[in-house]
This record gives C-alpha cells, sequence and structure tokens, in this order.
C-alpha cells in the first residue's frame, strides 16, 4: 500500500518518524482518558494494533467495545456510542465520516487515521468544525522512498533487464553498455514527502539528483541535495526517472508520449507512486521498442490485463503494488497512530496533522 497522501507543497517536508513515547507506561487517569472509537476493518486492526502497540493505546484511552462494520450510523448501538467519542482512531476500510456522523459526535476532537490518505473519507466538514486530522502517511512513505532507492540503484546496472535476459538465454548477457550507477543522473518528478525521503537518501551515493516540482523552491532542492530543473528538462537529463507525483485530475497522463519521447536511449522510468500518472499506451510504446526499461510496482490498468505485452518484456520489471508498508511494516502506522493518541490524551500539540489547505494537494 502506497504512499497515498502526497503534498507537492514545500511546506510539506518530509518529518522524522517519532520516537515511542517516553511515557508509555503511565497510565492515565480514568477521568482524563479520552474514548476513542477504532474505524477500521478487523484485518486491519489486527495488524496496525499489535498488542504492545494495543496496551500503549489502552493505558491513555478508553477503547469502545462497538465499531462502525458497514457504516457509523446503520448501527443503533455505534450511533449512540459516537455521542461519547472523543477521537476516532481509522485505517483501512474506514467508512465514510460525513457531516451526519459529525453531527452524531458532539465531542470529537481527533481523527487519527493509521494509514495514509483522509482524503476519501473525511468530509471537508470536519476541518471546518476545527476537529483535528492526523494522518499516519509518513510511516508508510518511508517503505516506499526504500523500495525506490533500492529500485534505483539496480536499474543503474540495469539488474532488471539483464536478469531476465539471463534467464531467457541461459547465457551471460553483454555487460559492455551498462552504465552503472558512478555519476549517473537520477530525476525525481515530484517533491511529495516519498520524493523527498528518496532525495535524501540518494545522498549516500555517487549520483546526481535532480528534482521537479512547482512548488519546490530552488533553495529546499538544494537542502535535499538535488537541483531544480523544470519538467522537459527533468526527463532529457536523467539516466533514471522516478515518479513521485499524487495523483490528481492535472496529473492524470502527465508523463506523455512527448515527455517520455524525452527520455534517453536506455534509460529506465521506475513508477511508485500511482499508474494512471504515466500514459499507459506511450509507456506500453516505448517499452516495446526496447528504447527504455521500466520498473513498475503500479500500473494502468492495475492489476494489468492478462494479454499486456508489458506481462512479457525483459526490460520491463513488475512488482504487484509492494512498496507501501506490509508484513510487519503495517505496525509502523500503528505505533505512530498510537503516539498521535498519546499526544491528543496529554493535550500536547499532534506532529502529523493534516491541514484542509492540504486537500487539494494529496491523493
Amino acid at each position: 500500500m502506497r504512499t497515498d497522501s502526497e503534498p507537492t507543497s514545500s511546506s510539506a517536508s518530509a518529518q522524522p518518524l517519532p520516537a515511542a513515547d517516553p511515557r508509555p507506561g503511565t497510565n492515565a487517569p480514568a477521568a482524563a482518558r479520552p474514548t476513542v472509537m477504532l474505524a477500521m476493518n478487523e484485518s486491519s486492526r489486527a495488524r496496525v494494533l499489535v498488542p504492545a502497540v494495543r496496551d500503549r493505546l489502552e493505558r491513555v484511552a478508553t477503547v469502545l467495545p462497538v465499531g462502525p462494520g458497514n457504516g457509523f450510523l446503520a448501527d443503533p448501538a455505534v450511533r449512540e456510542a459516537l455521542g461519547d467519542v472523543d477521537a476516532l482512531l481509522t485505517g483501512w476500510g474506514c467508512p465514510q465520516i460525513t457531516p451526519e456522523v459529525l453531527d452524531a459526535a458532539p465531542k470529537l476532537k481527533a481523527i487519527i487515521h493509521a494509514a495514509g490518505s483522509v482524503k476519501h473519507f473525511v468530509d471537508p466538514a470536519a476541518f471546518e468544525r476545527g476537529i483535528q486530522v492526523s494522518s499516519a502517511v509518513v510511516a508508510n512513505a518511508l517503505p516506499v522512498a526504500e523500495f525506490t532507492v533500492a529500485t534505483i540503484v539496480l536499474s543503474g546496472k540495469r539488474a532488471f533487464r539483464l536478469g531476465a535476459e539471463y534467464k531467457l538465454s541461459k547465457h551471460k548477457p553483454d555487460t559492455g553498455s551498462v552504465p552503472g550507477n558512478y555519476g549517473s543522473t537520477v530525476g525525481l518528478l515530484g517533491a511529495s514527502r516519498i520524493g523527498r525521503m528518496v532525495a535524501e537518501r540518494l545522498r549516500a551515493f555517487d549520483l546526481e539528483v535532480l528534482i521537479s516540482d512547482p512548488y519546490l523552491t530552488p533553495a529546499e532542492a538544494a537542502e535535499l541535495g538535488a537541483e531544480l530543473v523544470e519538467l522537459d528538462e527533468l526527463f532529457s537529463r536523467s539516466d533514471i526517472l522516478s515518479v513521485h507525483a499524487p495523483l490528481l485530475p492535472e496529473t492524470v497522463g502527465l508523463v506523455d508520449a512527448r515527455l517520455l519521447g524525452l527520455l534517453r536511449d536506455g534509460s529506465v522510468l521506475i513508477n511508485t507512486a500511482r499508474g494512471r500518472i504515466v500514459d499507459a499506451a506511450a509507456l506500453e510504446h516505448e517499452c516495446r521498442t526496447g528504447r527504455i526499461d521500466a520498473v513498475l510496482d503500479v500500473t494502468d490498468p492495475e492489476p494489468l490485463r492478462p494479454d499486456s505485452p508489458l506481462l512479457e518484456l525483459p526490460n520491463v520489471f513488475l512488482t504487484p503494488h509492494v512498496a507501501g508498508a506490509l508484513g510487519n511494516e503495517v505496525a509502523r502506522l500503528g505505533e505512530l497512530a498510537v503516539g498521535e493518541m498519546e499526544r491528543f490524551a496529554a493535550g500536547t500539540p499532534l506532529q502529523h496533522v493534516i491541514s484542509s489547505a492540504e486537500l487539494g494537494r494529496i491523493a
């Protein structure tokens, strides 16, 4: 699962993951405990709130035994319980938080999301009513950034294409034309949270890093160890181009045939963002000619049709949308969210608040 909430604003700099609360063993007085309702499906609850994290939550908050199931207002018991809720701890499978739900929860002061994007289930009315909205998007962005850096390093040696050719031919392929990583140019399309994390981690390598984002300043790019360039220059100069823009109406098909045509022969396109940002037909054409390689964790459509040529091409490396938090990485989201709940219970500021102004720039 991806970094679904990725603002491109320069104010949305990558924040470090918080350390565990220094007071996790302190039980909040019963009278001071906020009442929290868990709003996520059962599968998510088990993976996000692992025993140690659930224990931290129950030390500082009263966790209601009822949850929204198919909807906050469909079940009379849930509707009644909403009247006492101070905070919602949401996650994957959360029903829509509509104005009607907010009306039924007059004490609600915080919505803390133990996943990525809040855009598609939190109504803007929540922001208008002064309810704090927090997201664990930064915790989900970290594994995507790690995955991307790994694919960049491997792409520098054209490891994916050479590996596929080796398997097909059973003979060692010619590596004489492989560019390698020393001094190669990596272009980042978007200074999202993930894009910034990738740029910061690429400092450890002998690479030239370019970045293109309409909300980023040259000084901010320099702080990330990158050079700010326009979109055309990003594509024409990059040996490896990695997509980190959010999926918005204006970014659908942004990477079109013209931009793909600016890529150098033998370059690599990496997409760990959203498949629809790249024009599917144009990408298929470029890959079928063998002019460029592609490393795709996301596609359009997703999954690909069984007859898609991308499934067979040796210069296309596909993974099934695995860059985001998987397995034990999911617990990191719950830890961040419960850290926010500890701060909420203590009356201290939340660290990962999403503002209403960001809603138009997040996926």
